[in-house]
């Protein structure tokens, strides 16, 4: 249930309800940055990336962005965004904003998402 008075917008960071999951997708509630534009479809949907805690063995991969624990992130600890796990979910799921990337995380992961499904740019 969304109990927050706050719009989505591209570039936030919300508390996203994943559950249910299977097998190796991300779980439970837990940050996620809005990566789809403000302006696109008709449809309650927003793409979302995932947040997971940081680990330096991530600093390697492509689909990993590292995300710094501050105020404006609204985050607890390091963390990255999982490109892998990117995903379109119903704004239901969104349950309460906690902050925002700037532009320049938000291009990293736009190029990690390149990456991702095999777009040279």
């Amino acid at each position: 249930m969304n109990i927050s008075l706050a719009q989505p917008s591209r570039g936030d960071i919300w508390l996203i309800n994943f559950d249910p999951t299977i097998v190796a997708e991300i779980k439970k509630v837990r940050p996620a940055l809005i990566l789809s534009i403000d302006s696109l479809g008709i449809l309650p949907l927003k793409v979302v990336v995932p947040v997971t805690g940081w680990r330096t063995e991530f600093a390697n991969n492509a689909w990993h962005i590292f995300l710094a624990a501050d105020d404006s992130t609204g985050l607890q600890k390091d963390s990255a965004l999982d490109l892998l796990q990117i995903k379109s979910l119903d704004t239901q799921r969104l349950v309460k904003k906690i902050g925002a990337v700037d532009q320049s995380i938000l291009k990293e992961a736009l190029k990690a998402l390149l990456i991702v499904v095999g777009h040279e740019s």
